[in-house]
């Protein structure tokens, strides 16, 4: 057993997303790419003299304390039925909070990664699977990655990966309008969309993954969240707008918000987009 690890966790943008209407269940249905990108969390993980323990510090902010890291240390305690030494996990967050980049769901995967490596526990891919959809739907997709790397289509409420390839010729510059935007939010106002009788065009789950091979300036996805968070957000908005001011092949907001990005086919050309923006928003240029 390792005394200490250290992982990164990827965040991931949503090359579009279509929300299907509420599940009996209270889930929802989607279907969407999920490509990561190189902008990473850290975990730093610390073994303890206590049992049955794990505490999170996180400098850059308050996490909730039913968060995806002590979920997950739960859980994976669970299913290795057995005592395990405390844990002392400290983030360094760089993935922001209610952005739609899957921070939390991309922590908790790259945890149970760690921890199955940590205490050689060998968990099948079942267990994987089973620890996955306890914590977080989004977890599925991250799990899935190669050395904190990967694209799939996804659908069912997160838990149907199919892998892709990865593109390797697309920059994407991240905007941060400094909105929080809540998941459970994002899904309420989906749902009095549809409720309303409301409903948008998408692309079909056939051709989502031929439309990502094709052209970035030929893309038609759209992301359902984008028309509802933005007409409550401006700033998601205007954000859009500016984005695409500056010559972005494409453009709209990643998952549920309410971070914006925009996809060029060189850095040379993110990186001017991105010295464009800096002076009126947050901006990061990732591959």
């Amino acid at each position: 057993m390792k005394s200490d690890f250290h992982v990164l966790a990827p965040a991931k943008v949503n090359l579009g997303l279509k929300v299907f209407p509420k599940r009996q269940d209270g889930y929802h249905n989607i279907e969407s790419i999920f490509s990561t990108v190189n902008l990473c969390d850290e975990l730093f993980i610390n073994t303890g003299n206590s049992n049955n323990d794990c505490q999170v510090l996180c400098d850059e902010m308050e996490l909730p304390k039913d968060n995806t890291i002590n979920l997950t240390y739960k859980y994976f305690r669970q299913v290795v039925q057995c005592d395990l030494p405390s844990l002392t996990v400290k983030i360094k967050k760089r993935i922001p909070s209610g952005g739609g980049l899957g921070g939390g769901s991309s922590d908790a995967a790259s945890f149970l990664i760690g921890l199955n490596e940590m205490f050689n526990a060998n968990l099948t891919s079942e267990q994987f699977f089973k620890i996955a959809s306890l914590v977080g739907s989004d977890v599925f997709f991250f799990l899935s990655c190669k050395n904190g790397k990967g694209a799939a289509v996804v659908t069912g409420r997160g838990e149907f990966v199919k892998p892709i390839v990865q593109r390797e010729d697309l920059h994407f510059l991240l905007v941060f309008p400094r909105v929080h935007s809540s998941t459970k939010e994002a899904y309420s106002l989906v749902d009095e969309f549809y409720e309303s009788g409301k409903n948008i065009e998408y692309p079909s789950l056939e051709n989502l993954e031929s439309i990502y091979n094709d052209l970035a300036e030929n893309w038609n996805f759209v992301n359902t969240f984008t028309s509802v968070i933005s007409k409550k957000y401006s700033k998601i908005e205007q954000a859009i707008c500016d984005v695409k001011k500056t010559g972005a092949l494409f453009t709209d907001m990643s998952g549920s918000g309410s971070t914006v990005f925009g996809v060029f086919s060189s850095k040379e050309e993110a990186e001017k987009a991105k010295n464009a923006l800096s002076f009126f928003w947050n901006v990061k240029v990732c591959n």
